[in-house]
């Protein structure tokens, strides 16, 4: 049995915020109910003890939303409690909170670090590069919110990474960007192309395949530099290419070739098989009703994880395809039919992959060769 990993959404797609590019806000407004509130004391509880029960090894909880700490303080707190309540078999348990910041206080912060949070922090840049999506519900920007967080992380020594999402608005500020979380010594950052509204498929927020191709080179040129000068910020998706180029399984889902059902537990208990999906189409249960391995077993999750498998005719014939791997499932729509379509960033990665690879190949070598990477 894997290591269990759970996705929770503990006040389900409430947010404080109004960035103009959120998926979940758009996805949650297809359900019947667009927002399940703050996660039930019962919820929880069923929850945590069904985790333990079925975990075997590790069990990593995630914590995401809409913007998760509106649970409150108090609802995390339990969650610790009730987690060495039922964790009678000493399974190893990790904590995960993907968060906008903006809530964040020293008692935030003290709490994260003594119960080891991995905590994800939403931010695209600089002032006017952050404030250009992620505004809050009156229309006022974030940014001096959100580095207040940051410098409380760091204060209280609360293991961090930074997300900042790549839209249409930013993508053109490659070298702005990176110089920029260098600068702030910001260590870990992950680039994540922004996605357009739950069923559209236009350009609105996302950018174009040749706009994040431009990103991605501008970009990787300065994390090379960096790192032969023993620098470097580490970016997500460069590791895990470096590491797929040297024969390493990546650590990230859509580099995998194919789906798997990533459990999301929403604030009322039901679940779904990945946060791009949780829609009333894949609803697979309730975990007040079900257990942990039903939800994995489900003709549903079953389905959602065999057509993710299909290999688009393109990719078939595409050098590059050991590589991209097809992508996430989101980025390969629309399906025809029950089938996914080509990334559509496709073009982008054919112009990136031979651009970037011959230097990859070259750090790969030294990997293999020296057990660490050395320039």
């Amino acid at each position: 049995m894997p290591p269990l990993v759970l996705m929770v959404k503990p006040a389900s797609s409430d947010c404080n915020l109004a960035c103009s590019y959120c998926f979940y806000h758009s996805l949650a407004r297809e359900r019947n109910t667009a927002s399940y509130g703050r996660m039930s004391d019962d919820c929880l509880e069923c929850l945590v003890k069904k985790a333990m029960q079925y975990a075997e090894g590790s069990c990593t909880f995630a914590f995401q939303g809409g913007e998760p700490t509106l649970a409150g303080l108090d609802f995390y707190k339990q969650f610790i409690s009730l987690e060495k309540k039922y964790n009678v078999r000493g399974i190893d348990v990790q904590h995960a909170l993907q968060t906008n910041g903006t809530l964040i206080t020293g008692e935030w912060a003290r709490f994260l670090a003594g119960n080891r949070f991995m905590v994800g922090l939403s931010l695209d840049g600089s002032v006017d590069l952050h404030d250009a999506n992620r505004l809050d519900v009156n229309g006022q920007g974030t940014y001096h919110r959100v580095m207040n967080a940051l410098h409380l992380l760091d204060e209280y020594h609360v293991d961090y990474n930074v997300l900042a999402v790549i839209s249409k608005t930013i993508v053109r500020k490659g070298r702005k960007i990176y110089n920029f979380f260098k600068n702030k010594q910001i260590r870990y950052v992950q680039f994540i192309p922004c996605i357009e509204p739950y069923g559209k498929y236009t350009q609105t927020y996302s950018p174009s395949p040749n706009e994040f191709a431009a990103f991605l080179m501008e970009v990787f040129d300065l994390w090379y530099s960096d790192l032969k000068k023993g620098k470097a910020v580490s970016i997500q998706y460069f590791d895990n290419l470096l590491g797929l180029v040297a024969g390493f399984a990546p650590e990230v889902c859509g580099m995998s070739g194919s789906c798997q059902c990533n459990l999301v537990v929403e604030a009322d208990g039901g679940g779904y098989p990945c946060d791009f999906y949780a829609t009333d189409a894949w609803h697979l249960g309730n975990i007040s009703e079900m257990d942990i391995g039903d939800f994995v077993h489900t003709g549903q999750a079953r389905r959602f994880v065999d057509s993710s498998r299909h290999i688009h005719e393109e990719c078939k014939i595409c050098k590059w395809y050991s590589f991209c791997r097809g992508g996430c499932r989101r980025f390969r729509e629309p399906f025809d039919g029950e089938q996914p379509g080509l990334n559509k960033f496709c073009k982008g990665y054919k112009r990136f992959f031979p651009y970037v690879l011959p230097r990859l190949q070259i750090l790969a070598q030294k990997i293999l060769d020296t057990g660490k990477l050395r320039t």
